[in-house]
């Protein structure tokens, strides 16, 4: 069909990740780190990164991100900006504005919002 570059990002273990915020938990405030970080509850808040963020297919974000990738699997209401990939799945939802090199919204996804791409480094 297509190829997406970085598709080491799709096959991403879930013991690669060093936090999960679980079904069930729900967060308020600041969100920030440096290793992959994969959200399957609800966040509210901001989320800064300098690493990549899973949003999984129940989860629920309402926080403007800001990441190195993200993928949206679940539901994301805020602006997300990537340096180098934002994919929406088939399953995601992504109501905000988004910034990246890359973008993929994969056929079945959601995206309400402004896109803007940026050159690649």
């Amino acid at each position: 069909m297509f190829d997406v570059k970085e598709t080491d990002f799709f096959d991403i273990e879930d013991e690669a990740f060093d936090t999960v915020i679980e079904k069930g938990i729900k967060f308020t405030g600041s969100i920030k780190f440096v290793k992959p970080f994969m959200i399957r509850g609800k966040v509210n808040g901001r989320i800064d990164a300098t690493s990549d963020l899973v949003v999984d297919t129940d989860a629920e974000v309402n926080a403007d991100i800001n990441a190195v990738r993200v993928l949206v699997k679940g539901k994301v209401h805020g602006n997300v900006t990537a340096k180098k990939l934002i994919f929406v799945s088939a399953s995601g939802t992504l109501d905000g504005d988004i910034t990246s090199s890359q973008v993929v919204l994969e056929p079945g996804s959601t995206f309400t919002g402004r896109c803007t791409m940026l050159k690649s480094e």
